[in-house]
């Protein structure tokens, strides 16, 4: 895989993603300029950026894909007023929303999945 073109998810979405996914923003759209401080925003852009960055390694239909199976699924979360940025109405807002309602699963009833560090003596 060749090297990233975008430096940091920062620059992907202020030099690309703002300006290819431009939209007309009102009760349909709602986009936060302060995007970076909304967890689940952050989560879907970095896998934008992450699967660009790889397809558009593909010359032809890498972006197609792009287009399609990423771009317009996560923007369609990230743009709907009952998304993240559904507070936000033209500047970013502390709108409290609480996380899903959970209980912890007994002990022991999950295992650590992850491989052990090797530890060098």
């Amino acid at each position: 895989m060749s090297e990233q073109y975008f430096p940091h998810l920062a620059a992907f979405v202020s030099q690309f993603l703002v300006k290819a996914y431009a939209r007309k923003l009102g009760h349909s759209h709602v986009w936060c300029p302060e995007w970076y401080r909304h967890f689940e925003a952050m989560c879907r852009l970095d896998a934008l950026w992450r699967s660009w960055e790889y397809l558009r390694q593909d010359g032809d239909t890498g972006m197609s894909m792009w287009w399609r199976d990423h771009a317009d699924h996560h923007m369609t979360f990230l743009l709907d007023p009952d998304g993240p940025f559904g507070p936000c109405r033209r500047e970013h807002s502390e709108y409290p929303i609480a996380d899903l309602p959970l209980i912890d699963p007994p002990e022991g009833l999950f295992e650590d999945e992850r491989e052990p560090i090797a530890v060098s003596a």
